[in-house]
Parts: C-alpha cells; sequence; structure tokens
C-alpha cells in the first residue's frame, strides 16, 4: 500500500472512530490524500461538483424521498393497514403478517428501508405490543426485518445509485428486484408463521368478504402508485427522474386535495426531513467522490480485478465470495458507503467474469439489506430501537431467525439468475 493509501486509510478510520460522520470522515481522508501526494486540494471541490451535477438521474432521489415523507404525513398508511389486515389477518401470527404486507406496498411509494421503519413498521410495532399481545423485541425485529424489501420494489433509491455506479438501466433495475421482493415477503411471512404456531401468538378477527371491495377502494389511490410509476417509465412517456417527479406530484393532489389530510402548513415539515435527508446523502455521495478518486488514482480498481480473475472463479464462485465480503463489511460500514466506494470496484470485476450487471446489482441490494438488519450495527436496528423504545438486546434475540431467512432469499437470487432477468427480458431489456 502506498504512502498516500496508507494516510487516506488512517484519516479515514481515525475520523470514523471517533464518531465523525461518514460522509466527512471520506472527505477528511481525501483531503489528506491528496495533500500527502502533493495534489491540488482544489479537486475535492471539482470531484464533488462533477459527480453531483453532471447526474440527471440523481435528482430522483429528493423526489422520491419527498414521496415518502408525504406519504408517512398524510395517514395514507391508516388505510393501507386497514386493507392488508383484512387480507393476512386471519392467519397466524396475523399482525405480524400484516407488517411485511404492509411494507411490501408502501415500499412502492418510499424505495427506502428506513422510511418504511418509520412509517408502517412503527405502527405495526405499536400495534402488536399493545395489551402486550406479541414480545416487544418480536415486535421489533418483525419491523426490522419487513423494511428490508424496500429497497427491491420500485422506486428503489439504492438501485438509482447502482445503476449510476454500474451504467445499467434503471427500469431493467426496477423490474430485476420484483421477484426477489416477492420472495423475500413470502419467505418472511411463511417464518413467521412458523413462530406464530409454536409460541401461540394471537390471529386477528376475519374481515367478512362483503367488506373487502370497499377497504380497497380506500387503500386504491395510494396502492396506484407503484403501478403508475412503472406503467410511465416502461411505456416511454417519461424517464425515472421524470417519473419521481410525477409521484411527487400525485402525492401531494392525493394528501392536500383527495384526502385532505394535509394542510400547505404541514408541508413545511415534510420539506424540512426531506431536506435534511438528502443533505446527508449528499454529504456521503460527497465523501465517496473523493474517496474513489483517491483509490482510482492509486489504480487501486485495475489492481483488484487483476488479482481476482488470476482466481479463476466461477460466477457462481465470484458471487459467493461477494455475499460474504458483503455481510462482513455490513458489520462494520454502513451499506450508503458499501454501494458508492467498494461496489464500484467490483462491477467492473463481475462484467468480466461474465456475470449480468443487473443480476449483480439485486444481488448487492439484498445483501445491503441484510446488512441493515445484521447485529451489531445494522441501521435498522438503531432506527427501530430508537422509535419504539424497545432495548436492542431484546430485539438481537428475536432477529436471528428472520436473518436466516433473508440469507437463504439471498443464496436463492445468487443462484438463480432468471428471479432477477426474467422480467427485464421479458420486456424487451438487454440487460447486459
Amino acid at each position: 500500500m502506498s504512502v498516500g493509501l496508507s494516510i487516506l486509510a488512517a484519516v479515514f478510520l481515525g475520523a470514523a472512530v471517533l464518531g465523525s460522520p461518514i460522509g466527512l470522515s471520506m472527505l477528511a481522508g481525501g483531503f489528506a490524500y491528496l495533500i500527502a501526494t502533493h495534489q491540488d486540494v482544489g479537486l475535492v471541490v471539482d470531484q464533488t461538483m462533477n459527480g453531483l451535477y453532471n447526474s440527471y438521474l440523481l435528482i430522483a432521489v429528493p423526489l422520491f424521498i419527498f414521496v415518502a415523507n408525504m406519504m408517512n404525513a398524510s395517514g395514507v398508511i391508516e388505510r393501507l393497514l386497514t386493507f392488508g389486515l383484512a387480507l393476512v389477518g386471519r392467519y397466524p401470527g396475523g399482525l405480524a403478517q400484516l407488517n411485511v404486507v404492509s411494507n411490501l406496498v408502501f415500499s412502492g411509494m418510499s424505495g427506502s428501508a428506513v422510511a418504511d421503519a418509520a412509517g408502517p413498521g412503527l405502527i405495526v410495532a405499536r400495534m402488536m405490543t399493545k395489551g402486550g399481545r406479541y414480545p416487544a423485541g418480536f415486535a421489533a425485529a418483525t419491523s426490522v426485518a419487513s423494511a428490508t424489501i424496500g429497497p427491491l420494489v420500485p422506486p428503489s433509491i439504492p438501485m438509482i445509485f447502482y445503476s449510476l455506479i454500474a451504467n445499467t438501466s434503471v427500469g431493467a433495475m426496477f423490474l430485476a428486484g420484483l421477484v426477489p421482493a416477492m420472495l423475500m415477503a413470502g419467505a418472511l411471512m411463511v417464518a413467521i408463521g412458523i413462530i406464530a404456531r409454536r409460541r401461540d401468538f394471537p390471529r386477528e378477527a376475519p374481515t367478512p368478504f362483503s367488506a373487502m371491495p370497499r377497504l380497497l377502494w380506500r387503500a386504491l389511490p395510494p396502492l396506484a402508485l407503484p403501478g403508475l410509476l412503472l406503467g410511465i417509465i416502461y411505456s416511454g412517456i417519461a424517464t425515472p427522474t421524470e417519473a419521481a417527479a410525477i409521484a411527487a406530484a400525485y402525492a401531494l393532489v392525493l394528501s392536500l386535495v383527495v384526502y385532505r389530510t394535509l394542510r400547505l402548513p404541514a408541508l413545511i415539515p415534510v420539506i424540512r426531513d426531506t431536506v435534511r435527508t438528502t443533505a446527508s446523502i449528499g454529504l456521503i455521495m460527497s465523501g465517496a467522490f473523493v474517496f474513489n478518486y483517491a483509490i482510482a488514482n492509486e489504480g487501486v480498481p485495475g489492481a483488484l480485478q487483476a488479482l481476482l480473475l488470476s482466481l479463476n472463479l466461477s460466477a457462481t464462485g465470484f458471487l459467493l465470495c461477494i455475499n460474504l465480503l458483503m455481510l462482513v463489511l455490513a458489520v462494520v460500514i454502513d451499506e450508503v458507503t458499501i454501494l458508492l466506494v467498494v461496489v464500484p470496484l467490483l462491477v467492473p470485476v463481475a462484467q468480466g467474469i461474465g456475470i449480468d450487471p443487473v443480476h449483480f446489482g439485486v444481488v448487492v441490494v439484498v445483501n445491503m439489506m441484510v446488512g441493515l438488519a445484521l447485529p451489531p450495527h445494522g441501521l435498522l436496528l438503531f432506527v427501530v430501537q430508537g422509535l419504539t423504545g424497545t432495548p436492542l438486546g431484546e430485539i438481537f434475540r428475536e432477529i436471528p431467525v428472520f436473518i436466516l431467512t433473508m440469507i437463504l432469499v439471498l443464496l436463492i437470487v445468487t443462484f438463480v439468475p432468471d428471479l432477477a432477468l426474467a422480467l427485464p427480458h421479458a420486456v424487451g431489456y438487454d440487460t447486459r
């Protein structure tokens, strides 16, 4: 390792250990690298500005964050929960099953695991613990696991970032995540059903069939949003970024005009939260652009590619190694850093081995979702703990069965590429 890279790593790790935000830690490492290698520090600004403002696709990110915040603030979730409870409440562990279903539906509006955990995940967790019907740790763990489905369903923010990194079609990535998302939801519901039978968790009262049309009608406007997004993207009417703007306008009309659950003054907190979240992501991306410049300048991607290709790994063997690497990294690094710093090094290697970049992207995103729920540092664990007040120890005791279930789904998606590629190929995307 060169002196410059050693200084980069030392400053980055030192800042991170001291508690500095990950974006600032990467920027500090980048500054230290440029100074140590006698380069123009203005490259930090150049790399950041070029990276952030030369990508039309990135505009979609704050728009989808705004949609999620609007849906959370407008009370739309209540309609979705009522309809979801009518569908799955009668099964063993009915409220836990609702947690999965509601997150699956809401993910079609948010694209963010954290938004899903803070929206339907929090509401259902409180429903589960009311009156002591479910242990608090199990309710929180269910919300953590269910929220991981979100970024596999369009509009997925991690898939937008991956498309930018790997130069793949956003539309193809959105379609590729649908079947794995359904598989993840189904696997979690089966696991919940088995646990519910063993621990005698309650079922909810069945909803009469005659009431279903009315409940569906109440929930239909928000349910239509994912279909609207996919329809306008795949019909060619709009690009993913334009579709994000349409989704934001749809959420506004739904909240202010159709349901009238929000008034104009209530938009201020929504916009504030959107700006805060976007700024946080932007800071991490700025640090990643500078960090990646240093890594590329030192020839690390080429050296890594040569090393991995020299091992003569098969496509499956390479993907299994990536799965292991991602899960290990998830213990110490957040998923955005993995996506923006580590994944750009691996994409060329995967393509060189002959792995479809869209399939590789889905494997990467599933890995990151497992990482979000992985003790001891999974972000969703701390988000749900902070929202529900459940001690982390109780969540840690309940989460392993869900982790194992998600890893099983990850392995299935790894070994069966067609689960991710069938839908993109069916609509005519050439994913290579």
